[in-house]
C-alpha cells in the first residue's frame, strides 16, 4: 500500500523527506529520547507554522514521521506547536508578547512541550509577585517532562483565570515525575505530573487567550494528521497480505476497507488545510472544522486497526516488533480523542453556530 499523500511530487513531500533522511542518521529513532528530540530541535528550525499558508506542508511532515514512528512524531508535534504558539503571541495585537522569553534561558537548542491538560485533584497556581510571575502546584499529564529542556504550561491565577506560561524545566523548583507509566504504547513517551514550586515564569498571551485564538484548533488538527500517518503505518501489511497465494477474499476486502477510510482522512485534512490557509475561518468556524477533522481522522485511524487485525490475525502483534509497537502507540494516541464526547461537543458547536 502506497503511503498517500497531501501535496503529491510538491514541496511537501521534499520537506518531508529532507525531515526523514536525517531521521535515518538517528540511532534508535523514536525510541532513543534524546537523540529524537535533538532532532525535533533541528526540524523545528526549518519547519513552517500552521496558518501560515504551508499547512499541507506541516501536515505531510507530521504524517510521514508517524509513518516511520508513531513515538517520534508524538514529541515533534508539541515541539512544533510550542515554536508556532510563540510566534502566534508575538504577531497578535491581542496578546501579550514573550518578549521576556531569555529570561528563563531559551536557546536555538531548546526542546518544548506543550502542557495543557487539567485534573480534578491537582492544581497548578499562577501568583504574581512584584511584577514577576511564579508557578506553585502540580500540572498532570506533562509528556516528556523529564527529557524537555522548556514548556508552555496553562496555570490559574488568583482571580481565578486560566493563563499561559513558558518555564524553564531545568529550573530550581521543578520537579518532574516519572511515572506512574505503565503503557505499552508510547513507552518512551512519559506523560507524568510535573511539580512547581515558585517556579519563575513568563506569560505568555493574556489570560484565555491560549484557548481562545486560532491556533488552539489549528493544533487540534496537527495531531490528527500524526493520527493519520500512523494509520497508514499500522496498514501498509495489508497489501502484501491481500496480494499472497494464500489470501482470500476476505483479505481484499480488509484491504479495501483501509484504502477508502485513510483516503476519506486524508482528502478532509486536504481540504482543511486549504481552509486553514485561506484566512477566511472564524473562530467558532475553526472549532468546527477542527472538531469535524480530529472525528473523521480518529475512526478512520480506528477503522484501520481493526481492519489490520482482522485481516492479520495474532502472528504480527506477538512476532513482528515494528508492527506491535505500532499499533499499541496508535491506540493510546488515539485517546487524545475522546469519542462520544467529542462528537457531542461538535453537535453542540453546530447548533450554537446556527442560533448566532
Amino acid at each position: 500500500m502506497a503511503p498517500l499523500t497531501l501535496d503529491p511530487g510538491g514541496s511537501a513531500c521534499s520537506l518531508a523527506a529532507s525531515a526523514l533522511d536525517a531521521a535515518a542518521e538517528v540511532d534508535d529513532f523514536g525510541v532513543d529520547v534524546a537523540a529524537t528530540l535533538d532532532w525535533c530541535r533541528g526540524v523545528g528550525q526549518r519547519a513552517p507554522m500552521v496558518g501560515d499558508g504551508a499547512t499541507r506542508q506541516l501536515w505531510e511532515l507530521l504524517a510521514s514521521t508517524a509513518r516511520l514512528s508513531v513515538s517520534a512524531a508524538r514529541m515533534l508535534e508539541p515541539h512544533l506547536d510550542a515554536l508556532s504558539i510563540l510566534e502566534q503571541s508575538s504577531d497578535d495585537s491581542a496578546a501579550s508578547s514573550a518578549e521576556n522569553i531569555e529570561s528563563i534561558e531559551v536557546t536555538p537548542h531548546s526542546t518544548w512541550g506543550v502542557f495543557a491538560a487539567e485534573a480534578a485533584d491537582v492544581r497548578l497556581a499562577a501568583i504574581e509577585r512584584e511584577g514577576r510571575w511564579e508557578l506553585s502546584g502540580t500540572k498532570p499529564w506533562c509528556s516528556l517532562g523529564a527529557d524537555l529542556t522548556h514548556a508552555l504550561v496553562t496555570a490559574t491565577r488568583d482571580d481565578g483565570r486560566r493563563q499561559l506560561f513558558a518555564v524553564n524545566l531545568g529550573a530550581a523548583g521543578v520537579e518532574a515525575h516519572t511515572g506512574p507509566w505503565f503503557a505499552r504504547g508510547l513507552s518512551d513517551v512519559v506523560s507524568a505530573p510535573i511539580t512547581f514550586e515558585k517556579v519563575t515564569a513568563v506569560p505568555v498571551g493574556e489570560p484565555g487567550w491560549y484557548l481562545t485564538r486560532s491556533g488552539f484548533a489549528w493544533g487540534g488538527m496537527s495531531v490528527a494528521a500524526c493520527w493519520w500517518g500512523a494509520a497508514e503505518g499500522v496498514a501498509k501489511p495489508l497489501q502484501a497480505a491481500a496480494a499472497s497465494d494464500r489470501a482470500d477474499q476476505l483479505a481484499r476486502v480488509h484491504l479495501g476497507n483501509a484504502d477508502a477510510a485513510l483516503w476519506a482522512a486524508r482528502a478532509t485534512l486536504s481540504e482543511a488545510a486549504d481552509l486553514v490557509d485561506s484566512g477566511h475561518v472564524a473562530a467558532a468556524e475553526a472549532k468546527i472544522l477542527a472538531e469535524r477533522v480530529r472525528t473523521v481522522v480518529a475512526g478512520a485511524a480506528t477503522r484501520v486497526l481493526a481492519e489490520t487485525d482482522a485481516a492479520l490475525g495474532p502472528a504480527p502483534l506477538v512476532a513482528d516488533d515494528a508492527h506491535a509497537r505500532r499499533v499499541a502507540d496508535l491506540h493510546l494516541y488515539l485517546r487524545q480523542h475522546h469519542g462520544l464526547r467529542d462528537s457531542e461537543r461538535l453537535g453542540r458547536n453546530l447548533i450554537a453556530e446556527a442560533e448566532h
